[in-house]
């Protein structure tokens, strides 16, 4: 933990959510601006610096094309909050008006039956309103010059609602907003979770410090944690970190016009960071869960493998030098790589909010307010996200997502 741990005001709290980034703070800040909710929010979290978080490790981008219509309103609620977040917070004027750098995402399909994959989702995107737009290669060549698109079939990209966002803003304001209306923040660790005699409700949480809080509600939202705050419930959740590794680089040539968020059929993506740099991830093709606390990067991946491909996809990118690097963990849904929310089918009041596997960041604006709404009403009212609700995992039905990275 990386300061003096503290210990929360009172004993007992409406809500109490285990895990205070990302998903954690769009959940209680959410609580905070529902105006039927008038209960007290506890958030304990084990680093208030979330130096190592994922949510400190992300790209930050936002994405629309997703291959279920769910997924994709998902994604717009995301960039119509950040690009009228002082709206949605209360017209204060010290919120900052944010923007989206709508460069996009550069799917690229070197298969045909990858390039179908790429039409079906295109259409579904559009019927739900995202701008997408099919490229043949020539198009994108035409379009974007640097690309080697050689072994290209198809392309797909959409500059509206899709690119970089400030994610730091939103986390930072979510959290000083919430703490303003009287979300209790604390530098602590819950140890052990203490459930009724019959089993079907959470009492308590004992923290690291030694206090018993009792709770109405608890929220998992311990990112690749997740497994680990279910266990003490004796539940167990399909979620487990994997690393990912990420890269800024200069170039000698840089690029003339922005590079989108650009998917490699190799799964390596690059994208546009500003100032002649750029950012780049990927990972290992053996893909293990990790020790929670393994950030141990691994240099082979960037000489080996990444590296060649950035320099077989866009030429200009054999001169390049590595200016930083680092890496992250997703939460990886093993299940079906998919958020997993929602109560337990059987400790009723355990609300799940794990197993975003790379989508969180930009999903949180629609999974913060979900959660709160299910806290307060006890059912969804602005998205329908039953679909993401834990009782799929038990009874068998995946989600069926094809875009995922």
């Amino acid at each position: 933990m990386a300061g003096q741990t503290q210990s929360p005001q009172k004993t007992q709290y409406d809500v109490v959510i285990v895990g205070g980034a990302i998903m954690g703070a769009s959940a209680a800040w959410f609580l905070s601006d529902n105006a039927d909710f008038d209960g007290t929010v506890l958030v304990i979290d084990r680093d208030l610096t979330y130096e190592a978080c994922s949510t400190t490790h992300t790209n930050s981008c936002m994405r629309q094309q997703f291959s279920t219509e769910l997924n994709v309103r998902i994604s717009q609620f995301a960039a119509d909050f950040v690009t009228n977040m002082p709206r949605y917070m209360g017209n204060d004027d010290r919120v900052p008006n944010l923007r989206i750098r709508n460069f996009g995402y550069m799917y690229l399909a070197d298969t045909e039956a990858f390039a179908g994959v790429l039409k079906e989702s295109q259409a579904v995107q559009v019927a739900a309103g995202a701008a997408t737009k099919l490229m043949t290669a020539d198009e994108i060549k035409a379009a974007y010059p640097f690309y080697n698109v050689d072994d290209i079939v198809l392309g797909s990209i959409n500059t509206v609602g899709e690119g970089f966002w400030d994610a730091t803003a939103v986390f930072d304001w979510w959290r000083k907003s919430a703490r303003e209306r009287g979300v209790e923040y604390v530098e602590n660790e819950v140890v052990a979770i203490t459930r009724n005699a019959a089993g079907t409700r959470v009492e308590s949480v004992t923290l690291k410090s030694g206090e018993v809080i009792n709770c109405g509600h608890i929220i998992n939202a311990s990112g690749p944690r997740a497994v680990a705050t279910s266990r003490m419930a004796g539940i167990e959740v399909p979620v487990e970190p994997r690393k990912r590794y990420s890269w800024i680089f200069s170039a000698e040539q840089p690029l003339d016009v922005d590079l989108p968020l650009t998917i490699d059929p190799s799964g390596v993506h690059v994208r546009e960071n500003g100032g002649g740099t750029y950012q780049c991830g990927g990972h290992s093709d053996v893909d293990p869960a990790v020790d929670y606390d393994d950030y141990t990067m691994d240099f082979s991946i960037w000489e080996n493998y990444v590296w060649p491909i950035l320099a077989t996809r866009i030429p200009q990118f054999e001169a390049i030098k590595v200016q930083s690097e680092w890496a992250g963990h997703y939460a990886m849904n093993t299940f079906d790589h998919n958020a997993i929310m929602g109560p337990h089918t059987e400790v009723e009041n355990f609300i799940f909010l794990n197993g975003f596997s790379g989508h969180g960041l930009q999903q949180a604006p629609a999974m913060g307010r979900g959660t709160a709404e299910w806290i307060t009403y006890g059912g969804y009212r602005e998205l329908d996200l039953k679909a993401f609700n834990f009782e799929r995992i038990p009874n068998n039905r995946p989600i069926v997502e094809k875009a995922i990275i």
